[in-house]
This record gives C-alpha cells, structure tokens and sequence, in this order.
C-alpha cells in the first residue's frame, strides 16, 4: 500500500506539473525562476525570505571634453520576497486512487475529474494576481479609451512605447481578452495565420505572432476602473521631490475620487530617451499605486537629475520641483468608467519565482517536482475514520516588476 500511495503522489505531482505548464500563458511568457536557497532551512523556516534584484547602472556622456568626469556606482536593487503560500486541497476514495497507479485509463478519469480542475483554479487565480499585479505596476498606456482595437494601430504604438525604453526586440508577448482578441482578428485576419512556435504550441491561449509579439486569449487580463474624478491640477506646492514617488494633488482632484492603477499625464512633463535624455513627442505617463490621506503615491518615481532622469521639457531640459506646482492633470479614460486593460510586454519586464515548501518530518507521502523553474508540492496522508486519502498542492512564490518600462497597457472600448 505504501508504494502504491508513493506511486500514486510521484503520478500526480508529474501531472500537476504537465498541467501547470499548459495553463500559465502569461506566467509562462515572463521571467521565471526557482532559487534552492529558499528552501527549508532548519532555524531559518521557508516563508518570507527576500531575494535582492540588482538592475543595470546608468552613466552620463561627457561632451566635447578630454578631462574625465568620474561617476560613481549608482546601482538599483529591488527586492522580491517568496512568501506567498497558494494550494488547493482534495479528498479521495482510497480504492478509486489506488486502483489508479495500474489502469491508464483509470488515472486518466482521475486527472479530468480531479487534478486538471485543482490544477486549473490554482493556476488561475494565481495568474490573475499576478497580471492585476503587473498591470498595475505598468505606467505606460497606448490607445484611446473608448475606442475599439480592431488594428494593429494600437499594438504599434504600444510596441513603440517599450522601444522607446529600449527594450530588446526578442521576447514580447501580448494578452489580451477574448473580446477584443475577436475584434483585432476580424479586423486584420490575415495577420493572424496559425503560430509555427513549436515550444509554445501547448500553451493554452497562444493564437499567433504578429507585429513582434506572441499574442495570447486570456480572460484574466485586468479591468481598470476610473475614479470620479479626471481632469484638475497639481496643488500649489505639488510636494514633489527629485527621486520622490509621491505626488499632492489632492485640493482639486480628491484622493477619495482617484484610483490605484490610473494613468495619468502631468502639463509640461515629457518623457525623454533612457541614454541621450533627449525629449519625446509625448507627455511622461505616470500610474497611482497608493493612496494616502493628502499625497498619491506613484511610479515610476520623478528623477529630475543624474544618469536615471526619466523626464524634462518639451525640449529636454532639466525640469525643477516648481515645475509640477499648479500644473494640468489629465487621466486616461473617462470618470467613473471601466476599461480591460490589455498588456504588452517584454519577458524581463516581470519576474516569477518558486521555491521549494518543506518537506515535513511525518510526510511520507511527500514529494516536489520542478519543471520550468517552476516548483510544485503535492502530499497525501490518509483518514482512517473515513477510509480516505486527503490530497493538497501547494506553491511558494513571489512576484515583482522589474522593469515595468518594458510594458505597456493598450486601451480600447469601454466595458
């Protein structure tokens, strides 16, 4: 019995894996990891641990000088704490799972009446936190609210955005809900031929590579609701500090009336190249992701000086605090209305990683399995009173925006 149970665990952790690697299209498209030193170590315990992320430094030229202008190290870190515990939990007739281990198709009714759904509302709820997540942590929007995606109009300018970033062209996935999927297909059909990506033909929801991306159908893309209020200015002393990520608005645009995951554009503020500094055509983008009592919170942070800066005026010089005082706000979108926001993005934009939940002294019937660096648990133990064998999967994981100017949000139609 006992190697028949061990048999039965190793079966369905393998196809708890199979099936997780199917259904994570958007986890699936991004950066992933497993780090074994988040595993169990005894004193230490497996949740909660943080893994440090160095990004690339930034350096500014020196111009028609041959004296050198030394510039110190001024490296960004960004730290990703593995302590989010999921699982989902079942319950089995001893004799129907044991009977498994010998008949194909015995484990086969096993899987399509059991594991496939644990393993498919365990995946998509995880999935949908994790796209809410980085589309919120995503600043950049293409398209006009209100209007339907019907061309590749949108995606270009979308994919023109994170160039802008210098973003590396390889790598770029797009998801998108069925509904305006079924919108941008009619309208370009022939486009959309049949992917000959052979390493990504399981995945659930791939319907094609166009326009330098991997387009997929995901119903767990994001919904952005608008505050109550849309238009309005900056207060008289806006508050905001060269590095800052917090913004006062609040006289004319109360914080009751915003929403975390707003995009917005402040008068006078213009987007400039990552390197030459160089103004863009467009107005900076910026997103709310905390609401506080007067002050909003926002990203990516306001860098006015040194090698990061990442805003000026429309010819690129360097702006001052004073100049976001009393100055002109305006949010995508209407107020008070819903949006699906669909999501461009390069693979480094986001980043997932699992590690390894403990293996506890009394589970016998334990074991973990790997597959894309992604870590999976799965353990039975029995119930004598009631002649069952008590299933669960569990995952650790962590999730972060590493370089959220890699991704841009496309906006069409209302809902």
């Amino acid at each position: 019995m006992a190697n028949n149970n061990l048999s039965v665990v190793d079966m369905v952790a393998k196809e708890a894996q199979r099936l997780a690697h199917e259904k994570i299209s958007f986890i699936g498209s991004i950066d992933r990891q497993y780090d074994d030193s988040f595993k169990y170590q005894a004193g230490r315990g497996p949740n909660g641990q943080t893994l440090r992320i160095r990004k690339p430094n930034q350096y500014t030229r020196t111009k028609g000088s041959r004296v050198m202008d030394v510039q110190d190290q001024n490296e960004a870190t960004q730290s990703i704490t593995v302590a989010t515990h999921d699982h989902v939990d079942m319950r089995f007739n001893s004799q129907e799972l044991i009977q498994s281990v010998n008949s194909g198709a015995a484990f086969d009714d096993l899987s399509k009446n059991y594991i496939e759904p644990a393993v498919a509302v365990l995946c998509s709820g995880i999935e949908a936190d994790f796209l809410a997540y980085a589309t919120k942590a995503t600043y950049q929007v293409a398209g006009t609210a209100g209007t339907a995606i019907t061309n590749l109009t949108v995606p270009g300018a979308a994919r023109a955005k994170i160039n802008q970033q210098l973003a590396p062209k390889d790598g770029r996935a797009i998801q998108m809900d069925s509904v305006t999927m079924g919108g941008l297909v009619n309208g370009m059909a022939a486009y959309f031929n049949p992917s000959n990506a052979v390493s990504e033909q399981y995945r659930e929801g791939l319907i094609a590579r166009t326009a330098m991306a991997d387009y997929y159908e995901n119903e767990r893309v994001w919904t952005q609701t608008n505050g109550s209020d849309v238009t309005g200015n900056t207060d008289a002393d806006a508050l905001v500090t060269d590095g800052g990520t917090t913004i006062d608005m609040h006289t004319l645009i109360p914080v009751a009336n915003q929403a975390v995951g707003e995009v917005f554009t402040i008068a006078g503020v213009y987007d400039v190249h990552p390197e030459t500094k160089s103004a863009y055509a467009h107005l900076k983008q910026f997103t709310i992701t905390e609401i506080g009592a007067t002050t909003t919170t926002i990203a990516p942070a306001i860098v006015l000086t040194g090698a990061r800066r990442n805003v000026g005026s429309s010819t690129g010089a360097v702006l001052a605090t004073t100049d976001f005082n009393a100055k002109a706000v305006v949010f995508i979108g209407l107020a008070s209305t819903s949006y699906v926001q669909s999501l461009m993005y390069h693979k480094e934009a986001f980043q997932f990683i699992t590690a390894d939940l403990p293996m506890m002294d009394d589970a016998h019937k334990c074991v973990i399995k790997r597959k894309d660096n992604l870590s999976l648990r799965v353990w039975l133990a029995s119930d004598i009173r009631n002649d069952e064998l008590l299933m669960r999967i569990d995952t650790l994981y962590g999730m972060a925006a590493l370089r959220p100017e890699w991704a841009c949000r496309m906006i069409g139609a209302a809902n």
